[in-house]
């Protein structure tokens, strides 16, 4: 006589095969690579940003490069800039601010004064 094995099937597939059941839907991903798209469209571009720090301070420059810590900010005619990303509030482009100062009518300008 030989051995014989008592073979189990793994209930985790049973349940998964189970009829009526939902499956779960996978976690979402950790790292998306938006960051990482959107700093490379710029800095191909050569796009002029704004970057508002934590502090309200807004810079205006070109992005030049950027890792995973800090971003470095070339400047037209000042000293290029090394930002750590914890200290920035948010960057957009320059362009959006013109387009916003355009859209002002005057009468929104007589509102104001």
């Amino acid at each position: 006589m030989s051995n014989r094995r008592l073979i189990r099937p793994n209930l985790a597939d049973i349940k998964e095969r189970a009829p009526g059941k939902p499956r779960r839907k996978p976690a979402p991903p950790e790292v998306t690579n938006a960051e990482a798209f959107y700093y490379v469209k710029q800095i191909n571009a050569r796009t002029p940003v704004v970057v508002v720090l934590n502090d309200g301070e807004e810079i205006e420059g070109v992005i030049e490069w950027y890792d995973r810590r800090c971003i470095k900010l070339n400047r037209e005619g000042d000293p290029d800039l090394l930002l750590m990303k914890h200290a920035i509030s948010y960057i957009y482009k320059q362009d959006e601010e013109k387009d916003d100062e355009v859209t002002a009518g005057p009468a929104d300008v007589a509102e104001e004064e």
